[in-house]
């Protein structure tokens, strides 16, 4: 029961990896790194699908939106975190820290529904290849991409007005690198029975059926792809969804470790291993797995090195 004089926390100290001080200059450094990486090779991304005719095609517009939704991704995570390595202060007001939780989550909500709609995108060009040019029109493409920002953001607002009306009246320090859900659980001095049941519902339904949206599209598109008959032909429809697949499994496992771990478990030094993973690295490297492995980007790209670029 809440005391009427306990005084609500009006800031955290995002605590971060300040427990290994000599690692501070590294940690920045490495920051720093992934923070440039992940700009360069989104915006890179960007670009080509906008000068290059040859990837305006549904499954580059769905990879546009993933590279904007990777570029904001980081840039609410990691200039903190930057801050946090080389400043003597790790505070970050209430209002900035339930505003980074909601972004982390709103993020990771969209980025599964856009990995959903490009199964499907790849579904089809796979299944129902003399299809493809007429399911996937501009209005669909519009209306799924919109569709996954909207439910992304809408799907964690009861989880963000839950906690943010919470009550923290006790420690105020974050053993995380940012706003972390789970961690801010266990500093709040209310009841956060019904929190925890709220978030453990909506994460099995939005992680674990989504997932099986996305498996059932590929067992589809491997059960068309084995009935191909040249071996070179098998190669070239695998190698169109390979880049695809290959992101979901890395995302999908990092979500499933993030947000499904039991509620009871402390903050261990892996989990803020698996937090840095989760919100720079993978960003930084889903445009360079798209782009090791994907020849019509890799062309656009020497072609605009070369200054030969033309529609």
């Amino acid at each position: 029961m809440q005391t009427e004089n306990q005084t609500q926390v009006t800031e955290f100290l995002i605590q971060g990896f300040s427990d290994h001080p000599n690692l501070q200059v590294l940690l920045f450094i490495v920051f720093l790194f992934i923070y440039l990486v992940t700009l360069t090779g989104n915006l890179t991304i960007l670009i080509l699908m906008c000068i290059d005719s040859r990837l305006h095609k549904p499954m580059y517009f769905f990879l546009s939106n993933l590279a904007i939704l990777d570029i904001s991704f980081t840039s609410i995570t990691l200039p903190k975190m930057l801050v946090i390595s080389v400043a003597k202060s790790k505070a970050i007001s209430f209002q900035a820290c339930m505003a980074q939780l909601y972004l982390i989550m709103s993020f990771t909500g969209v980025e599964l529904y856009l990995l959903c709609a490009m199964a499907y995108d790849r579904y089809v060009a796979i299944c129902n290849p003399l299809r493809y040019s007429v399911v996937m029109n501009k209005r669909v493409c519009i209306v799924l991409s919109a569709s996954s920002w909207i439910a992304g953001f809408l799907d964690i607002v009861p989880h963000s007005v839950s906690i943010s009306y919470s009550s923290f009246c006790g420690h105020n320090v974050i053993n995380h690198v940012f706003c972390d859900f789970q961690t801010l659980l266990k500093l709040s001095c209310s009841d956060t029975s019904n929190i925890k049941l709220l978030m453990v519902t909506l994460n099995l339904f939005l992680v674990i059926g989504l997932f099986l949206l996305i498996l059932t599209s590929y067992v589809h598109i491997i059960s068309a792809i084995l009935k191909i008959q040249s071996a070179e032909g098998r190669h070239k429809a695998f190698s169109t969804c390979s880049s695809h697949l290959t992101v979901v499994i890395i995302y999908s496992g990092a979500v499933l470790f993030v947000y499904m771990r039991p509620l009871s478990m402390e903050t261990r030094p892996e989990d803020k291993l698996f937090g840095v993973l989760f919100n720079a690295v993978i960003p930084m490297l889903n445009p360079i797995i798209y782009s090791l492995r994907n020849k019509d980007v890799k062309d656009a790209l020497r072609k605009v090195m070369s200054g030969r670029l033309r529609d």
